[in-house]
């Protein structure tokens, strides 16, 4: 066993990066970044010349992946195709995309005795991981996730493993909400009629996406499912975004349901739970820097009904998050942790003003679509 630093409290990391084939000698293993589901550390090694090189070394949590070699088949999947595509792009694939570094019996990623599974990546030197956006960030993000979708427009969508099922299934959020309602675990109810009419007025909408979907005017596409801004890694020197990573939740889906999140998360100026709704505001310039970017990183690769339904994607997704949080809340908010009682219903409630604003500014967003299209 190579004599390395490791904190104290993870005894499985001697075990996990005994499994891996490093190309240069270990120095040590550090927990890393600010992600809340997977076992994250970065691994410096100390080569024969040279300055240090590091890894990233992840641990998938069983809990949110309860099938994670279904989640790295597809994330070897569309990883290769990727570096194929950047590279007949004249791209550089090993800074455009994620790769791993096989174990020392070959395989792509290690199972502990546990069972649970960990990939190594080269680390992407050079780059930042930001946590609130400028708008030239935000449009940067949207470049590079509108060049995501163009990359992957050709990827067969449908061989790949839903890893969350029914994760941006809206009817089935909506089911989901009407379920915690009916059982009104906390006698939370009756405290929150004008959240809950909000939502049952909106049932038609839930449908909207999905029947689209159904009746073939929407193609199912390779999507990211989690399109923050700390979901791409930014070039220092170009301040672009160059990589998109965390592709655990990369599954079939909706092309405008990775525009519409994006825009959940970017396009206001408030915190998540604001109690005071007043500073809630729907931005649509933000909108706009957004839209431009991902339509010119998409490179003309999005159908007229998906250009038709971009709007529609901020609206249904922003619901969709409100959703969630109001069900958590209904439910006893095992889900989402909070930090104080009604949290969940303080989001819900931010979101619902998203909604509201993006409602009445619909005609406005559709024709910021159709100015970059």
């Amino acid at each position: 066993m190579r004599q390395i630093s490791i904190p104290e409290n993870e005894p499985v990391l001697s075990e996990v990066l005994e499994a891996f084939d490093f190309p240069a000698t270990l120095l040590g293993a550090v927990r890393y970044g600010r992600g809340h589901i997977n076992d994250t550390f970065c691994v410096l090694c100390q080569p024969q010349e040279g300055d240090c090189v590091r890894f990233i070394l992840q641990g998938m949590s069983s809990a949110a992946f309860p099938h994670p070699e279904e989640l790295m088949e597809n994330f070897i999947g569309i990883t290769s195709f990727l570096r194929e595509k950047i590279a007949a792009d004249g791209g550089d694939p090993l800074r455009e995309t994620l790769s791993l570094v096989k174990t020392r019996d070959g395989k792509d990623f290690y199972t502990d005795r546990d069972g649970k599974v960990w990939r190594l990546m080269p680390f992407i030197e050079n780059t930042d991981c930001f946590q609130s956006a400028t708008p030239e960030l935000f449009e940067s993000s949207a470049r590079a996730f509108g060049r995501f979708q163009y990359m992957l427009h050709d990827y067969p969508a449908q061989t790949l493993h839903e890893t969350i099922v029914n994760f941006h299934n809206t009817e089935d959020r909506f089911a989901r909400f009407v379920a915690a309602l009916e059982a009104d675990k906390l006698n939370r109810a009756k405290d929150i009629p004008a959240e809950i009419r909000f939502v049952l007025d909106r049932k038609a909408d839930c449908s909207v996406a999905l029947q689209a979907l159904r009746d073939g005017k929407l193609p199912l596409r390779v999507t990211h499912n989690d399109t923050k801004l700390n979901n791409i890694l930014i070039d220092r020197d170009t301040h672009e975004g160059i990589c998109v990573i965390d592709l655990d939740t990369t599954m079939p889906g909706l092309s405008i349901n990775d525009f519409g999140d994006s825009i959940r998360f970017g396009a206001n100026h408030s915190r998540e739970d604001e109690k005071d709704l007043s500073k809630v505001n729907f931005d649509i310039s933000l909108y706009e820097a957004y839209t431009r970017g991902f339509l010119a990183g998409a490179r003309g690769s999005l159908t007229p009904a998906e250009l038709e339904y971009l709007p529609w994607g901020a609206r249904l997704m922003t619901l969709e998050c409100g959703i969630r949080f109001l069900t958590d809340y209904l439910d006893g908010d095992h889900y989402f942790h909070i930090q104080y009682p009604g949290q969940n219903l303080d989001r819900a409630r931010t979101q619902f003003k998203l909604v509201t604003d993006m409602e009445q500014q619909f005609d406005a967003m559709a024709a910021v679509v159709a100015k970059y299209a």
